[in-house]
């Protein structure tokens, strides 16, 4: 076996010439039968690897990813800005680290081809390589609904894992003072980025067809709440609006609008929303949707010996895109594929905005509701999510009200139950 600083180096190079995919072995690695394998090296996977690890410390496992395969927590990439925290300091652990910790094979920078579910076997270049049971943790990729010209496409980042971190704030960095950023959505994700970036020092632009914030989690009066204090903050906020075109202007993005604006930006943040990654497992035969790769309750996909979890699972109709959901699935799993089937359940969590300039926590309904009660004044505001004889549904509270979500949530159902 080659040594650790090899394995390391060869790694993180992802040069193409090499036939060879990246590989990271544990010090304490023996040749081995089949492994239990992992596609997927964010929170959902690095969980599941934990969870299972725990559980046997003797069974050979492997990660393949297609990032660095760094461990970090993934809501940090929309705080560090307003920190001044550089990508090495998100990194908790390298892929070596947490080869050395795991006892894992990690393959970084590697992109699996295909999957044979017949002869469990996966195609990465011109490999094929055995697995006696699979687990899709693929994640979610960033929708960009609009065309990005080669002229500016070095200036157009999503942010949806470190190596997308690591991008932006080189990009940042580069300007050598205050950038201005145009935000491409009042969502989850651009809400956070935009109070993160305007506490760091930049300037920011944000731009959406939507009458108010965060139109997926809050009712509109809520959202309105919101848009105010990141005014107050000095976002320019362009709600409302759909952009139309990006074209290059001068060494900067001009971003025209749908009511003849027309804004100037630095660099362009696309935040507009994420869809589950599930090309790979549809090409294997799996049951696939919109929603994503279709489990049960214990995260079985249809195809026997392949099981899903994380961001690009759809869990008994449901996809709950956040980390609560994402640590139950890993541990139940773990139980699972250990030899305890157990079924997956989420509790009644709530999700919590990190937009400090007016703290919002929301734990939208399932399904529409009959009604939204709204209650309090100002920037401190309770909506509850009803059904026809009062039952609660879901709730979001924005400014002193979010003290309330502990006494909701008790009252509030399940999203899996």
């Amino acid at each position: 076996m080659r040594s650790r600083k090899n394995s390391f180096f060869a790694s993180i190079s992802g040069v193409a010439s090499v036939p060879c995919c990246p590989i990271i072995l544990s010090r304490s690695m023996r040749p081995m039968s089949a492994p239990l394998t992992i596609i997927g090296s964010g929170m959902a996977g690095l969980a599941l690897l934990r969870q299972l690890r725990a559980r046997d410390s003797a069974r050979p496992m492997t990660l393949i990813t297609a990032d660095s395969g760094d461990d970090y927590a993934k809501p940090l990439l929309s705080t560090g800005f307003a920190k001044r925290l550089p990508p090495q300091r998100l990194a908790t652990r390298s892929a070596l680290e947490v080869t050395d910790e795991l006892g894992a094979v990690v393959r970084t920078h590697t992109r699996v081809q295909a999957i044979d579910p017949l002869e469990r076997t996966l195609t990465i270049g011109s490999e094929t390589l055995p697995w006696s049971e699979l687990v899709l943790a693929t994640g979610a990729a960033p929708v960009r609904p609009f065309r990005v010209p080669d002229a500016v496409a070095g200036r157009v980042f999503s942010v949806n894992d470190l190596d997308d971190y690591r991008a932006f704030h080189a990009a940042l960095e580069a300007r050598g003072r205050p950038a201005r950023v145009a935000i491409i959505g009042i969502g989850l994700v651009g809400c956070e980025f935009a109070n993160d970036l305007v506490a760091g020092g930049h300037h920011v632009e944000l731009v959406a067809p939507e009458p108010a914030p965060l139109p997926r989690l809050v009712p509109e009066p809520l959202g309105r709440a919101l848009g105010e204090a990141f005014r107050e903050a000095g976002v320019a906020l362009h709600s409302g609006r759909r952009l139309m075109a990006l074209e290059a202007d001068d060494r900067r993005v001009g971003l025209a609008l749908d009511d003849g604006t027309s804004l100037s930006a630095d660099l362009v943040l696309v935040a507009t929303g994420l869809r589950p990654r599930t090309v790979l497992a549809e090409s294997a035969g799996i049951a696939v949707s919109e929603a994503g790769i279709h489990t049960d309750r214990q995260l079985a996909t249809s195809v026997p010996g392949i099981h899903a979890l994380g961001d690009a699972a759809c869990v008994d109709g449901v996809n709950a895109m956040y980390v609560q959901p994402l640590l139950a699935s890993a541990k139940a799993l773990a139980n699972t594929l250990t030899g305890s089937p157990s079924a997956v359940t989420y509790g009644p969590w709530p999700v919590l905005v990190k937009t400090p300039l007016l703290p919002v926590v929301a734990l939208p309904p399932l399904h529409t509701p009959a009604r939204w009660r709204l209650e309090g004044a100002g920037s401190d505001l309770t909506a509850l999510a009803e059904t026809e004889d009062g039952r609660l549904l879901g709730f979001a509270l924005t400014g002193r009200c979010v003290r309330r979500k502990v006494e909701l949530a008790r009252a509030a159902p399940p999203l899996l139950g």
